[in-house]
């Protein structure tokens, strides 16, 4: 049976996930050879987790939600399962800067609505005014028009500005570190669209759907998980059962050519000939790499802009900084024109993170509208920090531990007509005989997504490889 090579170029979750997957084929008998170049000297991209005096750093995300199976599913394939652990029960909520001061999201709303109508109503956060404008949600009619919305438009159409500027905006803007006039809610928030097309009502739609746990706000924190030893671990686990040879590091691939029916990879100095490749990389990386193939897939593919983000995480004594810290930690809407971002309670948020009698907090500032903050040297940045902190939650010592962690364009942005772009992005691809695209870009930014997206990939490759 003839062998057939794969090469995955892109070392992120995705082509990690990709490589994995390839190489469980090959294990069950498929005659593949996977080879996975990556361009920097670790695996992970800005996945990856810090072990110092106790604590465990994250240098990007924290967490998996469940809700989305295969980063679980992964878990259980790569046997540590058993490490994932949830967010600490009993303050699963999250507050708000308003007016200089932080104000409790009321009970059981929920990323962009509201499933409770008494925590609104009694809540300090929003105006007279703003509460009945959300509650008009009730009685409002379907949008009728049936193109992408941006998340702004449909917040303010169903609940008004106010639940835009305090609530929609810091928490769905902030996880795409987006702004989100600009950003597709079929793409980042299916599941309100469908809520609004089902029941008429995103608020009834909501109660009769959800069930929220008592003294929760936000985000659905107790679908949150991760490796107790942090989100590297992850990392770690699915690159241990790669076989040697596979994952070639400091080996940025060429612009990819085509001769007769394979693949040419040139990556390191090295020529890998190819039966299938998978780009696993930043669309505008992949644009680079796929250039001489495609100039129509490789313009697609540069459309889809970036952001920029950076992490400032700091370690306290517990008795210096315990005061201020209530729930998981607060977002901070763009409006009230501070540099922050928001800033996550680590310690709060999982046990395991700081060593007994320390707290672990990481601030998160840039974004699409303010990516200036990234390029700010360290000392700066660590200093605007600690001035928000002291402005907001009152901490004056000085921390025990800092670390700053800068995510250059790393976060994909979903704009308005997003899904149609990758639609002609994929119908592109399928006419490349054994090509595949995996990542962020695409379909959605979390690490299940970015695992499924590379499986996905790797499964097609393989049964086309299975055909040929």
């Amino acid at each position: 049976m003839t062998r057939r090579r794969v090469v995955v170029v892109g070392g992120g979750i995705a082509g990690l996930a990709a490589a994995h997957r390839l190489v469980e084929h090959a294990q069950a008998g498929a005659p593949l050879d996977v080879v996975l170049l990556e361009a920097t000297e670790q695996l992970g991209g800005s996945v990856g987790s810090v072990r110092t005096g106790g604590f465990v750093l994250e240098r990007g995300a924290d967490s998996m939600i469940t809700d989305k199976p295969w980063g679980v599913a992964l878990c259980e394939r790569l046997g540590i399962s058993d490490r994932l652990i949830g967010t600490r029960e009993g303050e699963r909520r999250t507050a708000v800067v308003h007016n200089g001061r932080l104000h409790p999201l009321p009970e059981g709303f929920l990323l962009m609505a509201p499933t409770a109508i008494w925590p609104v109503a009694t809540s300090r956060l929003f105006s007279f005014g703003g509460k009945l404008r959300m509650a008009l949600d009730l009685v409002l009619p379907r949008r009728r028009e049936s193109g992408d919305e941006s998340l702004a438009a449909f917040v303010r159409r169903r609940l008004g500005s106010e639940a835009l500027e305090r609530v929609a905006d810091p928490l769905v803007g902030g996880i795409y570190t987006a702004d989100p006039e600009r950003l597709s809610l079929a793409a980042t928030m299916p599941r309100f669209l469908e809520l609004e097309r089902r029941h008429r009502s995103v608020v009834l739609g909501l109660r009769s759907t959800t069930t929220v746990a008592r003294g929760s706000a936000g985000a659905r924190y107790g679908l949150f998980v991760a490796p107790a030893d942090g989100l590297g671990s992850l990392v770690e686990a699915a690159a241990r059962p790669l076989p040697e040879g596979v994952v070639r590091l400091r080996t940025p691939a060429e612009p990819l050519a085509r001769e007769g029916d394979r693949w040419r990879v040139a990556a390191g100095g090295q020529r890998f000939d190819a039966d299938a490749v998978v780009v696993a990389t930043p669309a505008f990386t992949a644009a680079a790499v796929l250039g001489a193939i495609d100039d129509v897939l490789a313009r697609a593919l540069a459309g889809i802009e970036y952001a920029s983000s950076a992490t400032v995480t700091l370690g306290f004594r517990a008795p210096d900084v315990a005061h201020a810290l209530v729930g998981f930690g607060f977002v901070v809407p763009f409006s009230e024109g501070r540099p922050l971002l928001a800033c996550t309670f680590a310690s709060r948020k999982y046990p395991g993170r700081a060593p007994e009698g320390h707290e672990l907090l990481r601030a998160f500032v840039g974004g699409a509208r303010r990516p200036d903050l990234v390029e700010l040297d360290d000392t700066t940045l660590v200093r605007t920090v600690r001035d928000e902190l002291r402005g907001l939650l009152g901490i004056t010592a000085d921390p025990m531990l800092v670390r700053v962690d800068r995510h250059r364009r790393a976060m994909p942005q979903y704009a308005v007509g997003h899904l149609d772009r990758v639609d002609a992005i994929e119908a592109r691809v399928a006419a490349l005989p054994g090509l595949a695209l995996a990542g962020a870009a695409y379909r959605g930014v979390g690490i299940p997504d970015c695992i499924h997206s590379g499986e996905l990939a790797a499964d097609a490759l393989v049964e086309r490889l299975g055909r040929g």
